[in-house]
């Protein structure tokens, strides 16, 4: 079981399940040509693909299209299901960085299909994740910069202001549906500039105020 860590608070957190938005930036939507969705796009990873600060991504051979997507992490304290928007934030205990590897290329192929889209998420290595800040830390979770570079050069530079749906509103609906445990963690989407990865590249994500993140491609 993979366990994740509250700096400060001294706590490990069992994972249960990642839960993930999709779609949650109208950049990020308009780069790959899709609509702007009416309901919110879920989707889960295991806790299985995470993989720690320094760890080393492995790209499936069935993809040779791996992109990178940093996101803003919310780690789950307290279980809940049908969350109000109003006590969303009783739930969340902490903030992380998060890098959601996908393979667009088998996602795409899945999508034209009508298949799921779990191979392409849900890979072991496909969720590079930080520690967690306590969430009493964090001021205004939607009022921060995300960065990700590649072997140096910026590729993605977003403010969490751009969500379309803010954080009560994602953990009311994804709630709605998912009983949220405790140790369950939330990907709030990605701001445009993902783009692909490959053997020996070095990324580093960062999130203003929550902290950092760096792996590097097998």
């Amino acid at each position: 079981m993979y366990h994740v860590h509250l700096f400060e608070k001294n706590q490990r957190f069992a994972v249960g399940k990642i839960v993930c938005l999709g779609r949650n930036y109208v950049d990020h939507i308009h780069e790959l040509g899709n609509e702007i969705p009416q309901e919110p796009v879920l989707f889960i990873k295991p806790a299985s693909c995470i993989i720690p600060d320094g760890g080393r991504i492995v790209i499936p051979p069935y993809s040779s299209d791996c992109h990178h997507e940093v996101e803003l992490a919310l780690l789950i304290g307290k279980k809940g299901k049908q969350i109000p928007p109003e006590n969303v934030f009783d739930h969340i205990v902490g903030y992380g960085v998060a890098i959601d590897l996908t393979l667009r290329d088998v996602q795409a192929k899945q999508k034209a299909k009508g298949l799921p889209w779990e191979i392409a998420k849900g890979f072991d290595t496909a969720c590079p994740l930080s520690d967690f800040v306590p969430a009493a830390n964090i001021a205004d979770p939607h009022a921060l910069q995300l960065t990700l570079s590649v072997n140096g050069v910026l590729r993605q530079n977003g403010n969490s202001a751009l969500m379309m749906r803010k954080i009560p509103q994602i953990v009311a609906e994804m709630s709605a549906i998912f009983t949220l445990d405790e140790g369950d963690i939330i990907l709030t989407g990605t701001p445009a500039g993902v783009g692909p990865i490959v053997s020996g590249d070095i990324l580093n994500a960062e999130i203003e105020q929550v902290g950092r993140l760096q792996v590097s491609v097998a």
